[in-house]
């Protein structure tokens, strides 16, 4: 097919699997079970068609793709393929030799998430005992090991006064970049949105310390601050695209645009062992389906701007209207800007549940706590 972009990212979703039950997991509500997963000599074929279809990167993602044995085998062959390889993780369950068998076997880059600066409120958001301190233990491995590596935060209503604290905690182990990443309300986090949508003037106010930070260690540490959508007049250009510069596999071989792409109602994503990955990158009905501007309706149709944000995030789109084709409510010039308003009233009433990984919980957990704003 004439015209078709070349990814330049895999992300390779080895797992829905997780040992934490975060307040804020954007994965869809229907995990893929164990037993579903693909292969490790699948995952090796679509590493192998990855690069020769233009990929130079592969982030292995999941869940948590610890949890896969063959992780050391994946790395070790995105590496022979000269591809650079990310590991995105909690960095649960991690040992110091297997970090080290990981980096001798190509490991370039670590993203390692934690859920607060301080011990107590992280366990809390991660729905673990435990959690927090061995992802300080993690982060001193990395220091030591001398691994680069970026620091994931991803901020909500809980953690967001936390600015301070958190770039305190990047700098004591050395990171190579700190990502202050609002939550993006999809999955469980959508589920959620009563617990974790902020204030904006708490918003403001993390901004403001994350520029003071990221002028003060320029050139030490990269800081980037991703904005929350629900707070913009503007959509940002979701994956870069649909369907154009990166390709999402999800741990039953699904391939898809961004892990939340199964989410929308009417599309159809094809599997691994319906072809290759070139072939169905280039000719997947669901890939197809919002990629470049042919499927826009106005305003995104003859919006000046429609080649910067691509019309914004279409799951979000979906998730606000129902039409995945309608402009993202985010953007002030869609005439569905009223669904956000909508949907931010919906987290205002509250709630006295939060849903973890499948699970309702009666109630917040101690000190994760909210007034119904009204």
């Amino acid at each position: 097919m004439k015209n078709v972009p070349r990814p330049y990212t895999l992300v390779a979703e080895l797992t829905h699997r997780c040992p934490l039950s975060c307040l804020h997991c954007s994965n869809p509500r229907a995990l893929v079970p164990k037993w579903r997963e693909i292969s490790t000599d699948d995952w090796l074929r679509v590493l192998d068609e990855a690069e020769a279809l233009g990929v130079v990167q592969v982030h292995f993602s999941g869940g948590e793709p610890l949890l896969r044995l063959d992780l050391e085998a994946l790395v070790a062959r995105a590496r022979a393929l000269s591809l650079y390889v990310n590991l995105v993780t909690s960095g649960i369950p991690l040992e110091r030799a297997r970090l080290e068998k990981l980096v001798r076997a190509g490991l370039d880059h670590v993203q390692l998430s934690v859920q607060s600066a301080h011990i107590l409120r992280g366990d809390r958001i991660a729905g673990k005992t435990g959690a927090h301190a061995t992802k300080r233990k993690v982060l001193g491995w990395l220091r030591d090991l001398g691994v680069p590596f970026t620091l994931n935060v991803v901020l909500h209503r809980e953690n967001l006064g936390e600015i301070d604290a958190i770039v305190a905690l990047a700098e004591r182990y050395g990171a190579d970049r700190l990502e202050l990443a609002n939550t993006q309300y999809a999955g469980y986090a959508r589920e959620n949105l009563h617990a974790l949508l902020p204030e904006a003037a708490a918003l403001d106010a993390a901004r403001e310390r994350a520029a003071f930070h990221r002028t003060r260690l320029a050139g030490a540490m990269k800081i980037i601050f991703v904005k929350p959508d629900y707070f913009g007049d503007r959509p940002k250009a979701c994956m870069d695209g649909w369907a154009r510069s990166f390709v999402v596999l999800a741990p039953d071989g699904t391939v898809l645009p961004c892990h939340s792409a199964s989410s929308i109602e009417g599309l159809e994503f094809w599997r691994i062992d319906a072809g290759s990955l070139p072939e169905i990158w280039a000719r997947s009905p669901g890939l197809q389906a919002f990629r470049g501007e042919g499927w826009m309706k106005d305003p995104c149709r003859t919006c000046p701007e429609r080649a910067l944000d691509f019309g914004g995030c279409r799951c979000q789109a979906f998730f606000l209207t129902g039409d995945a084709r309608n402009a993202d409510p985010v953007c002030a010039r869609s005439p569905h800007r009223a669904a956000l308003e909508v949907e931010k009233e919906r987290a205002r009433v509250g709630s006295l549940q939060v849903l973890r990984r499948g699970r309702a919980v009666s109630g917040l957990p101690e000190r994760l706590t909210f007034s119904p704003r009204r």
